[in-house]
């Protein structure tokens, strides 16, 4: 996977560093701690500027984000609801449970947007809540952009000043992840097999 990224990134520049973000919040197994670090790197070789690199990143993460808020805001709460009495097991939800999540993140999304765009797989999931409660789009655009904003420019800014040692980021974060995105396949796992309706 490696050798792609540099490739798309070589071919593409800043293009292909948000292009690449935007299918990272598509399909979470392609990993920003591989992209955002290698992207510093080409910075660092003076092939791309650091700024660019920073904004290519977060503007791709952004589509990405705003994608799923469009798809779940079209869904929306009460076709979520219909499916939870139909097939509430396969997505883990009850009535009851759409209603307590509804709560929660009315509350807390203020910290838990910008937050989960450091936790790989939540960084994609946290924009299907905002999009079915009809979070306001610029707020969630603003929340998200801190969040990625601040995750992107740490891995591009450790590319950056480790130059060709990059991917010592990814060899430490890329195990996290791992374990990170296991752990919510096995919550999903558990979800299911003890999952009572209401």
């Amino acid at each position: 996977m490696t050798q792609w990224i540099t490739d798309l990134v070589e071919k593409f520049g800043y293009a292909g560093i948000a292009l690449l973000m935007f299918l990272e919040n598509l399909f979470p197994p392609i990993p920003s701690e591989l992209i955002m670090p290698l992207a510093g790197f080409s910075a660092s070789e003076g092939k791309l500027s650091l700024v660019g690199v920073l904004v290519a990143g977060t503007l791709g993460t952004l589509a990405g984000a705003m994608f799923w808020y469009a798809v779940a805001h079209r869904l929306g709460e009460a076709r979520l609801r219909r499916w939870a009495g139909r097939h509430g097991r396969w997505i883990t939800l009850s009535e009851n449970d759409i209603a307590s999540l509804e709560h929660w993140f009315c509350r807390h999304h203020s910290w838990a947007v910008p937050v989960a765009h450091v936790v790989p797989g939540l960084r994609t999931l946290i924009s299907i809540p905002a999009g079915i409660f009809a979070m306001p789009g610029i707020r969630f655009l603003f929340l998200t952009m801190l969040g990625a904003g601040f995750w992107n420019s740490a891995l591009g800014v450790a590319g950056y000043l480790l130059g060709k040692e990059f991917d010592a980021v990814e060899r430490y974060l890329g195990p996290a992840s791992s374990v990170i995105m296991a752990g919510l396949v096995a919550y999903y796992i558990w979800r299911v097999v003890r999952f009572q309706p209401s």
